[in-house]
């Protein structure tokens, strides 16, 4: 299965960045985007790609005790930015050491558990708004999001979600997220 530790915003935070985006999806070329959905939102910590069945027991409890050595941390959606014309997304404010910290841990949990990942890199935090094709270009995009400012939320729990990729074909069908499971982070309950 395809898994991904993540941080989730809660429902609050989404709405606000619905309405945000509501707003960028006006702009002109906006139709050519695959924009995200919010239920689908989330900060990525670690990317595991394809992990055995037999293996997703070592791994949570790894990203137990990862959640458990970590604090919780204010975090708040700000701005915004692109890949290129690959990616648009909305950026982080707050505790951004903490949110790298977990990152950190999420990737030694899977690491630990055997599963091969890719090469480390510095930890980016974005969530994933639209994706494109080089057209339109998605500058303007990140520019009309610099100024958002989103509510802060407390981080209280490492989420590991399993991606079910669409498989029917059609045109604009979005990957599943399916929480596998949840950990408070330390003294978060």
């Amino acid at each position: 299965m395809r898994l991904f530790a993540a941080v989730l915003p809660p429902a609050p935070v989404t709405a606000e960045l619905t309405q945000a985006t509501a707003k960028l999806k006006s702009l002109p070329g906006a139709d050519d985007l695959r924009w995200t959905a919010p239920q689908g939102w989330h900060f990525t910590l670690a990317f595991m790609a394809e992990v055995e069945d037999t293996t997703v027991p070592e791994l949570s409890d790894r990203l137990s005790r990862a959640a458990k050595r970590t604090a919780p941390f204010p975090l708040s959606l700000h701005g915004g930015g692109h890949f290129g014309d690959r990616a648009l997304w909305a950026g982080a404010a707050g505790d951004i050491d903490a949110l790298r910290l977990l990152a950190a841990r999420a990737d030694a949990a899977a690491r630990k558990s055997g599963i091969t990942m890719e090469e480390h890199r510095h930890y980016r935090p974005h969530l994933t708004l639209a994706r494109g094709k080089g057209e339109p270009p998605l500058a303007p995009y990140a520019e009309a999001l610099a100024a958002f400012q989103g509510e802060e939320w407390t981080v209280t729990e490492l989420t590991l979600v399993r991606s079910n990729l669409p498989k029917s074909g059609m045109p604009g069908e979005r990957p599943r997220y399916e929480v596998v499971g949840r950990w408070p982070l330390g003294g978060a309950g």
